[in-house]
């Protein structure tokens, strides 16, 4: 059986990037291994039992810092899933979390768009239970 295990997001700063997901976003530091010359391996995820992991990637050229906040061309890149909503949503307010619209029913569940640090859209959504 196959299954995603994990996804990359280029960012700019390793520290300033782990300090934004554990704590606007609630994610946990799984590992962070200094790889020697600057590099790390840094993985968070926001459950470290289900779901895939992301690896924190700090751009090393021009291109990757080209592509910091917009790997999906302005395209919403992550869709974070809760079970609760308006609890989540309540603290990542306090957190500051960029929130660029309202909360809103759709048929699949309640959703709101939002920025990370570098300006990747993510949708955060409580799917309705069939």
């Amino acid at each position: 059986m196959s299954f995603l295990g994990g996804i990359t997001v280029v960012v700019d700063d390793y520290d300033a990037a782990i300090s934004y997901f554990t704590n606007s976003l609630g994610f946990d530091l799984i590992e962070d291994t200094d790889m020697g010359n600057g590099k790390r391996w840094v993985v968070i995820a926001p459950d470290r039992e289900r779901g895939a992991h992301i690896l924190l990637a700090h751009a090393v050229n021009g291109d990757q810092e080209a592509s910091i906040g917009n790997q999906t061309g302005g395209r919403v890149s992550f869709f974070l899933y809760t079970d609760d909503f308006d609890r989540d949503y309540s603290r990542m307010l306090s957190a500051e979390v960029n929130f660029i619209e309202f909360p809103r029913d759709e048929e699949y569940g309640k959703v709101i768009v939002f920025k990370d640090l570098y300006g990747n859209k993510w949708d955060f959504i409580e799917r309705k239970v069939k």
